[in-house]
């Protein structure tokens, strides 16, 4: 057998038998996405500590991460405060001072029997004071009797990897398991790059990075590791691309010999539409249009990516390739990825091509009774025409007689799957995908490497940039009298919450008590709410009332995030804004500035963020079409769709 398929079966081993793992961890694994030898090998540690020594209790400052080799005092459990909070704690000594290690949740009887008087321990975590006196709070303890010797020993010291996890799975336990895995990981590995790859770009082997990565040495740069920046992080990076750069040049190859369907130009349906429009189409809308309408008069499919920022008019070209579609005697399909979004295309389809003698119809799962029997029996009968609607599209009773154009919004919210279902309702129809969502040109190229681009930058004439500010808790009283003044002016605004009732265990305020608190607040103005779990006649009403100015406030979850259009909408207030993700943010945050006037985003936040929380909020907003690729978030959120030489092959 070839080595390579070797060591390919060899990785795709459950997890569970990896040394240290067993039936039960490996369910605590695959929650991470765990399930194999090689997704635990890709598992990367997301940071790392400096543990390359042992400090000395006396001379230890507080806010720093120290090792402390001590031996246990006194241990005791004790009251603190009026409601008789039980906290576990520790007294160590080192012979230079004394440092009390404190647990606030902990398994009584093993904590009891775990710390004995004079046994000795090494405490890893941030020092600290209380009562100005130095501690640790929830500190990592391994027992020095658990060593066998000074190598054991010192494996505990040094540079450390820091893992995401999840609860019940602690960072011992998935380092153990990644070094029983890495012992001899080299031999049984092999090498996916060939030599002279490796040699070009310079390149470490496989194994090795693996291992360095995973176990970095004391002469390692602990800022160049937490960057994910070293050359081992870097290979991983590079086989990452190449194999899904080879993978997608397999596609587009065999694409280029499928025949597809040559559309005629014809352009009298575009020429009446243009002529309607009460504006000028930007140049990015023209250079799209002829980029579409180029490829749609070619003897192959189609598969173009329109990316552009919201209100930058992707609709509209989305439109015009339709046209030619029905210009043609052809049907057109376009799928959303929300009701509220299918309908409102379905509008503005209708409002544009309105006495055009051009059939729009809609299909979602509110179609019912004879109006969904009259958009089967016209698709499946060939009539030459434009459906919009949902995932209701991807039925099986959906057929299609003459299908030649399929236009997906939003790409990034449907699959892979999703997508090729709709297209193998015709024999090879023409695909164009939209997106809002601001991807960088050259991970857009690598992400849809499948996909040809058209990048549309300008805006329409009139637009006013949206002004995005973070706010934090103290501000708060200051932010409801801007709204207040802004919606006594006349304006509309949104408050968006990242959950529709309260949760257990996050610390995050919900939309139904906050529209309870906010109807308080502003007791002069009409308020809403808009979520989910809704009916569909449900939000339609509410939806309908906040675009006609009935409704000045409207509270909402992400149900918002795409398709919502009101142009008299001036403020938007995301209130735990660091939950969401960029792409979010991006697209909640188009849903104002649709009008003439000045709009605002106003993140809402508390301090408590972590690093990344920080970085995401703190990123420019602006659509940035030439961003530079950084090697971290690729790590963090790899390609799960890797393909391996043996896939390729």
């Amino acid at each position: 057998m070839d080595p390579l398929l070797d060591n390919l079966g060899w990785l795709k081993s459950p997890v569970q038998y990896a040394k240290g793992i067993g039936p039960y961890l490996s369910k605590l694994f695959e929650r991470l996405g765990v399930a194999t030898f090689e997704d635990l090998l890709y598992h990367l540690p997301f940071r790392y500590l400096d543990r390359r020594s042992i400090a000395q209790i006396a001379k230890t400052q507080p806010g720093k991460q120290r090792v402390i080799y001590g031996e246990v005092d006194a241990v005791g459990e004790i009251m603190l405060g009026k409601r008789g909070r039980k906290v576990f704690e520790v007294i160590v000594t080192d012979g230079h001072g004394y440092l009390t290690a404190k647990w606030f949740h902990y398994p009584r009887k093993f904590f009891q029997e775990r710390f004995k008087k004079g046994e000795k321990f090494l405490f890893f975590g941030e020092v600290s004071l209380f009562r100005n006196e130095k501690q640790m709070v929830h500190p990592e303890v391994t027992p020095v009797k658990e060593f066998f010797d000074e190598e054991d020993f010192q494996k505990h010291l040094g540079i450390v990897p820091v893992y995401s996890t999840t609860e019940g799975l602690h960072q011992r336990q998935i380092r153990k398991a990644l070094d029983s895995l890495l012992e001899g990981l080299s031999d049984r590995l092999g090498e996916t790059l060939t030599p002279e790859l490796e040699r070009q770009y310079q390149l470490p082997a496989l194994g090795e990075s693996f291992q360095r990565i995973h176990r970095p040495l004391d002469e390692d740069s602990l800022e160049i590791w937490s960057a994910q920046r070293s050359p081992f992080h870097r290979r991983l990076v590079f086989e990452e691309f190449f194999y899904l750069q080879l993978g997608l040049a397999f596609r587009r190859q065999k694409a280029k010999v499928l025949s597809g369907i040559a559309h005629q130009p014809r352009f009298r349906l575009r020429e009446a539409l243009l002529n309607k429009l009460p504006f000028k189409l930007t140049s990015g809308q023209e250079r799209a249009i002829l980029e579409i309408t180029r490829d749609m008069c070619a003897p192959r499919p189609m598969n173009r990516l329109l990316q552009g920022d919201v209100g930058s008019g992707k609709t509209l070209v989305a439109m015009v390739a339709a046209l030619l579609a029905v210009e043609n005697g052809r049907q057109a399909v376009v799928m959303a990825p929300t009701e509220i979004l299918a309908e409102q295309h379905y509008r503005n389809f209708g409002k544009l091509l309105e006495g055009m003698d051009i059939p729009v119809r809609i299909l979602t799962a509110s179609t019912k009774g004879a109006e969904r029997r009259e958009v089967l029996d016209l698709l499946r009968t060939g009539v030459s025409g434009i459906v919009v609607g949902t995932h209701a599209l991807l039925e099986e009773e959906v057929e299609f007689e003459r299908l030649s154009l399929v236009v997906i919004d939003e790409q990034h919210r449907f699959g892979v799957r999703q997508r090729m279902s709709l297209m193998k309702k015709s024999e090879q129809p023409d695909v164009l995908v939209m997106t809002a969502t601001p991807i960088p040109r050259s991970l857009a190229m690598t992400l849809y490497g499948d996909l040809d681009l058209s990048l549309m930058t300008e805006m329409p004439p009139g637009r006013i940039p949206i002004l995005t500010r973070i706010m934090y808790e103290k501000d708060r009283p200051k932010l409801y009298q801007f709204v207040r003044e802004k919606v006594a002016a006349g304006q509309q605004a949104y408050f968006v919450f990242p959950l529709i009732e309260e949760s257990e265990k996050l610390d995050l305020k919900d939309a139904t008590k906050a529209f309870e608190k906010l109807k308080e607040i502003f007791k002069e103005f009409k308020i809403d709410m808009l979520h989910g779990r809704m009916k569909n006649l449900q939000k339609e009403e509410v939806m309908k009332r906040f675009a006609a100015g009935e409704t000045q406030i409207l509270v909402s979850t992400t149900v918002i995030e795409v398709g919502i259009d009101v142009p008299n909408a001036t403020m938007m207030v995301i209130e735990h804004a660091e939950r969401f993700g960029l792409s979010q943010l991006h697209q909640l945050r188009g849903r104002v500035g649709r009008g003439g006037q000045k709009s605002y985003c106003i993140l809402a936040t508390d301090f408590k963020q972590s690093d990344l929380a920080k970085e995401r909020l703190e990123q420019d907003p602006e659509l940035r079409q030439e961003a530079h690729l950084r090697i971290r978030p690729i790590l963090e959120h790899r390609w799960k769709g890797r393909l391996s030489l043996a896939q390729v092959g």
